[in-house]
């Protein structure tokens, strides 16, 4: 077999693995199409005898908190009066769950207003840090937002 013809077959074939690995890449149950099977699945947390295996709804409760909650609670327990005071204006936090210890970030949203050279920069610094107290990571990082979504600090954690 000559050269071109080793590498014609070879871009064929890399072609239909590509194919191949894209057409099943959306599944996500390994590529069965049929989804009448999986009733197990849909009742894992029903045991043989009829009783439930799931925690019951007052064990849920802390859990329902929303991360700006938990944090907030956080720092009123360990934080500093200064702390305390800018973690006031929070008004949203996203990511603070998800941790991978790869590539983490977290958004601290506040109701503070003016952009990087308004007045909440330095109380951004205080959330930062604070946050950095309540979340551990090997590479993490908060980045606290205005009231426009404008950028006024960031830190790692």
């Amino acid at each position: 077999m000559g050269m071109k013809s080793k590498l014609v077959l070879g871009a064929v074939v890399g072609i239909v693995v590509i194919g191949a690995v894209s057409a099943n890449s959306g599944d996500a149950d390994g590529g069965s199409g049929d989804k009448g099977t999986s009733a197990s699945a849909e009742s894992a947390d029903t045991k043989a005898d009829g009783k439930s295996d799931a925690k019951p709804a007052e064990d849920k409760g802390a859990e329902k908190a929303s991360q700006a909650e938990q944090f907030k609670a956080f720092v009123r327990k360990n934080g500093t009066p200064q702390e305390k005071d800018a973690v006031s204006h929070i008004t949203k936090v996203q990511g603070a769950d998800e941790q991978n210890d790869i590539l983490d970030a977290a958004d601290v949203y506040t109701d503070f207003t003016g952009g990087i050279m308004g007045e909440g920069t330095g109380p951004a610094k205080l959330i930062a840090s604070a946050f950095a107290d309540w979340k551990q990571s090997d590479n993490g990082l908060v980045t606290v937002y205005d009231a426009d979504g404008e950028i006024i600090g960031n830190g790692n954690f």
